[in-house]
């Protein structure tokens, strides 16, 4: 069962937005106080990583992608979260060599 489909199972109730294209990249669910809300998070490095592999971006071609049209994009209350965790990816990540 891919990840999005066991959270809808998890949380019948809630209805999620997604990214698409970048399930491989969902970390969970999480919950915003002030809105009252569950949303979607992300790995912002894993979406990256898909844009490099997928798409056959530069790691900069990809960078600017993602922050303009994904993480960038305001859906509403349900909009997606990405976490920079990169520090955990950095080292296996085309693209992220030093």
């Amino acid at each position: 069962m891919k990840k999005l489909e066991q959270i809808i199972e998890w949380y019948p109730d809630e209805e999620f937005l997604s990214a698409d294209g970048f399930e491989d990249a969902l970390i969970g669910v999480a919950y915003d106080k002030i809105k009252g809300v569950h949303v979607l998070v992300y790995s912002r490095t894993k979406c990256i990583e898909i844009l490099i592999e997928r798409d056959k971006m530069s790691k900069e071609e990809a960078e600017e992608f993602f922050e303009f049209n994904v993480e960038g994009a305001y859906m509403g209350e349900k909009t997606p979260i990405y976490v920079d965790d990169f520090m955990f990816y950095e080292e296996r990540i085309v693209g992220f060599e030093g």
